[in-house]
């Protein structure tokens, strides 16, 4: 595997996330999965789309609660309770430095069908095996094999770009990205 572009914008969104966040169907709501700090739902709160943030601890962004086109919701999506957001669906669902597979299904479930309209756009980005030689995460569970976003995701949607690679900056690491609307 080559060395991946830089995709890093210092504190902000990720520039991967950057890139095809203005592909989201104008207004559409927004998912920010497992949103820490919020950096990219803040990015789509500024482009005017309502931003759901999800996350077991909300204190990252505390800040936003009551702003318009905010929705906190704390949930542990590792605990085996129910998906929080049963029969929602949304224009963009982004998730970054977070894996858990069971999660899979009901991310694809809550992007919005394509149709005549695009479908919702999946942007995810994360560690991958190899990783292990730049410290944290190391767990294999946190980790994705070759290939494995562009194989969860090729049943479910059309694959607009996807790389996968070292990558020297912000910091040494093995990462995946993909971007991919629903069918």
């Amino acid at each position: 595997m080559g060395q991946l572009p830089v995709h890093s914008k210092g504190d902000g969104a990720s520039a991967w996330i950057a890139r095809f966040a203005s592909t989201t169907k104008p207004g559409g709501a927004v998912l920010d999965l497992a949103c820490g700090g919020g950096r990219h739902g803040r990015l789509f709160l500024e482009n005017r789309h309502p931003v759901c943030f999800l996350d077991i601890n909300l204190g990252g962004v505390a800040d936003l609660a009551g702003q318009p086109g905010t929705e906190l919701v704390q949930a542990d999506l590792e605990g085996g309770a129910p998906w929080p957001l049963p029969g929602r669906r949304f224009a963009a669902i982004v998730v970054t430095n977070y894996l858990w597979r069971p999660l899979f299904p009901a991310i694809f479930g809550a992007l919005e069908s394509g149709g005549l309209e695009p479908g919702g756009l999946l942007l995810y980005e994360t560690f991958m095996r190899g990783n292990e030689r730049f410290g944290k995460p190391s767990n294999p569970d946190f980790l994705l094999a070759e290939d494995e976003l562009l194989d969860l995701c090729r049943p479910h949607c059309q694959v607009i770009a996807f790389e996968q690679g070292e990558e020297a900056a912000p910091k040494p690491a093995m990462r995946q990205r993909i971007a991919a609307r629903h069918k």
